[in-house]
């Protein structure tokens, strides 16, 4: 006898800034009616990053998901909290060494604390691993400056499910993972830690022209550039799984469940669309798929080039920002040395303090910031290192 297990997930843009965020109070009403009317087993939220919202939402499902766990984290929150069905009996937080950058303050991820949380469940006679992870951005495609802290963040993500996951009967990976198909970073994910992407395995249930989760044609909140050109958009949100050593999964159902738009409104949920997958759990011994060690190897390869690419810029930017400071340090020792102008006594002391937090700013970035995500790009390319030799001599 089957087990059927409703798994959904969304990024809610929930930034607490009405100029950044439009609509969100009414939107989160509506993300909690709409949980609250279904019969999910497990939801995985990204992007909630009000303590408020969070309870709105909490209360609402109370009925349906009464079991939830919001994983703190940064100066904001992760944004990650999980809603179950079932009873959640341990929890725990992987906060990733690189997270962008504290400077890069309208890009706001550091401040996130992002990383993958974990919540086990006890579903009927099985232990359920349910994972949820919100990748860094990708700002722009072209040149994207943040590749390498993503390349990092899914290995790291499936190591961590690959050393945790031993006797869970089933894990889920769910939520906003800023990778497309294809990428250094999904293929990482996928082989590292065994998983089954659901979209892959449904997509001929799906209509061709609507499966993005991200900057589709459909969702009010797509630039209007790229909605007037019926832009397919981007998938970036997953559902992916990977069944225990005890199950057959069979995934039966995979769609965007929410409609275009809010009932009675002229705008969509969320930026992003959400992702149902409806999957059937059955007792039943399966043979072990083999590694593709092959692919893996080209993974860890490429993953190393852009590794090794990221070390030889943070050597240039070292430099860089100690140049920097010992030219604004020139200038702030002749603004003393010599007399200032009569009446400019003000001007120039102001001056000299910005000056002298541009230098703070510099020597805080060659000498400490770039040491921390110099040690966190080793720490990475090292793990690798030995995953690859694991490998190469089995």
């Amino acid at each position: 006898m089957s087990l059927i297990f409703k798994i959904f997930t969304l990024n809610c843009w929930g930034i607490p800034i009405p100029l950044i965020c439009k609509d969100r109070q009414d939107r989160i009403n509506a993300i909690g009616d709409a949980l609250a009317s279904n019969s999910y087993d497990v939801v995985c939220l990204q992007e909630v990053w009000s303590d408020r919202d969070y309870f709105l939402i909490k209360e609402k499902v109370s009925g349906v998901l009464p079991y939830s766990h919001y994983f703190h984290s940064g100066v904001t929150g992760s944004g990650i909290c999980i809603f179950s069905k079932y009873q959640i009996k341990e929890t725990f937080f992987h906060q990733w060494p690189l997270n962008g950058y504290i400077h890069k303050i309208h890009h706001a991820d550091w401040f996130g604390g992002k990383g993958v949380g974990l919540c086990k469940l006890s579903v009927d006679r099985y232990t359920v691993h349910v994972y949820s992870a919100h990748l860094h951005a990708e700002y722009d495609r072209n040149f994207d400056e943040y590749e390498a802290h993503r390349i990092l963040q899914a290995y790291d993500t499936a190591q961590f499910i690959s050393l945790t996951s031993e006797g869970a009967d089933l894990v889920i990976l769910a939520g906003d993972l800023n990778t497309e198909p294809g990428d250094l970073a999904y293929r990482a994910l996928l082989n590292v830690a065994g998983l089954v992407d659901s979209f892959l395995v449904a997509e001929r249930m799906l209509n061709s022209d609507k499966h993005a989760t991200c900057e589709s044609w459909c969702n009010s909140y797509t630039p209007s550039n790229l909605a007037k050109k019926k832009n397919l958009g981007k998938r970036i949100d997953y559902i992916m799984y990977h069944p225990g050593s005890k199950l057959k999964v069979v995934l039966q159902d995979y769609r965007l469940p929410l409609p275009d738009r809010v009932q009675g409104k002229d705008f969509s949920y969320s930026d992003h669309e959400a992702v149902e997958a409806t999957i059937a759990l059955s007792e039943k011994k399966v043979e072990t798929t083999e590694i593709d060690i092959v692919e893996r190897q080209y993974i860890f390869k490429d993953c190393l080039v852009i590794l090794n690419n990221a070390l030889d810029r943070l050597k240039t930017h070292k430099t860089i920002y100690l140049l920097f400071a010992v030219v604004l340090m020139a200038l702030l020792i002749m603004s003393l040395v010599f007399e200032t102008p009569y009446g400019y006594i003000v001007l120039f002391n102001i001056v000299r303090a910005i000056v002298s937090i541009l230098i703070f700013i510099c020597l805080l970035m060659a000498l400490i910031w770039n040491s921390i995500e110099r040690n966190a790009i080793l720490a990475g390319k090292l793990a690798i290192e030995v995953n690859m030799m694991k490998y190469s001599e089995s």
